[in-house]
């Protein structure tokens, strides 16, 4: 059949044909739903700061086969300003969590805690009134039990360098830290994505800024839905998915747990410099210093960090050799615990598995080390 003007000639298939290769691609999709998933192990440190009496949780993640590690495919993520890594990227909402995910496609993956959150060390000032100190745990803090953190895997498991991914004011954290240490960082993923702020912060403390902040669980639901159209709002999270994280995130902080009414402690380190940098048109970080391949991702009804965040951010990326912005539909700052939690996976994953992908034959070897 000739073309005519560009448009393509139809291909006609047998209906028969049609319905066979559907048929095996459903068969071939349930065949691997049907496979039983990796094994994985886990294990816990307490890693020394760069402070002294100060240790950091560390949890990893992988698959009980993996006897290899490569720079490529090892993960660091680090949480946002008010709730710990753990209760979050490794919550097993209906027996699968985002560090599971990641790990069962042969990924060396790890999560943390900056100090003052989850089981990090918390500084004396959270045993007394928030109003008897100064705001503890800012970004420059954050920053140093990152780069112990990093320094730990990397000697662990004797690499050079790793992937990184934030949350949240964790963004901040791990670009501010890539800036400053290109030649440890693979890739950087940036999951709603903090930059300057004209709006207000739904974070707010009234008065004078104290060493911590408290949260419960209604203001914690609240925040949660903020942004949300009203239609939407009895689906956007499976039934029992919010009192599962809830209940993980308050027994992370045993003493803010046994208060009337429970809530949990938050330290105000980033509460002060919202008010310093990010809604004074200060940046703690240059976007010009990442040099790394750098994925920008978030959901359409993020009212924490709003997508004219990333909008104004992605631009000046001007030296990352790849950059990519992505967004998913009917989500919020807390995509990754919803019903489009998937779709967040998918593209991250899509984004990490090209920097693992094996090195064409012009390319040196990739550095490797064994399970020791």
């Amino acid at each position: 059949m000739k073309p005519v003007l560009g448009v393509l000639p139809f291909l006609f298939i047998p209906a028969l044909a049609v319905a066979q290769a559907v048929a095996g691609a459903a068969n071939q999709a349930a065949n691997l739903a049907a496979q039983p998933a990796p094994r994985l192990v886990s294990e816990d440190a307490m890693v020394p700061s760069k402070d002294p009496g100060i240790r950091i949780y560390v949890r990893n993640k992988r698959r009980a086969d993996l006897a290899s590690f490569a720079p490529e495919k090892t993960v660091l993520f680090v949480h946002g300003a008010t709730y710990p890594a753990e209760t979050s990227f490794d919550l097993p909402l209906a027996g699968l969590s985002w560090m599971d995910y990641i790990a069962q496609r042969g990924y060396d993956v790890y999560l943390m805690d900056v100090r003052g959150y989850g089981r990090s060390t918390r500084p004396p000032e959270m045993d007394a009134p928030p109003e008897k100190n100064a705001p503890i745990a800012d970004t420059e803090t954050a920053v140093r039990d990152i780069s112990a953190v990093v320094d730990y895997i990397l000697a662990r498991r004797h690499l050079e360098k790793l992937d990184l991914m934030g949350w949240s004011w964790g963004t901040s954290t791990m670009a501010a830290y890539t800036a400053g240490n290109p030649a440890k960082v693979v890739r950087l993923v940036l999951y709603a994505p903090l930059w300057l702020r004209d709006t207000p912060s739904l974070v707010q403390v009234s008065g004078a800024i104290g060493a911590y902040r408290t949260v419960a669980r209604e203001a914690a639901f609240a925040r949660w839905m903020t942004g949300v159209p009203e239609d939407k709002k009895a689906d956007l999270i499976p039934s029992g998915w919010f009192d599962q994280w809830w209940n993980a995130t308050l027994a992370s902080d045993p003493q803010g747990s046994r208060l009337s009414p429970p809530v949990l402690r938050a330290p105000n380190g980033t509460v002060l410099d919202g008010q310093r940098f990010w809604s004074s048109g200060k940046p703690v970080y240059d976007p010009a210093k990442i040099r790394v391949p750098i994925l920008l991702i978030q959901a359409e009804w993020d009212q924490d960090t709003p997508p004219y965040m990333s909008r104004a951010l992605f631009p000046l990326l001007v030296n990352a050799p790849e950059k990519r912005y992505v967004m998913i539909g009917e989500g919020t700052h807390t995509v990754m615990m919803e019903k489009k939690r998937l779709q967040l996976f998918r593209e991250v994953q899509a984004f990490l598995d090209e920097g693992a992908a094996p090195s064409s034959p012009a390319t040196a070897p990739a550095q490797t080390s064994e399970l020791r």
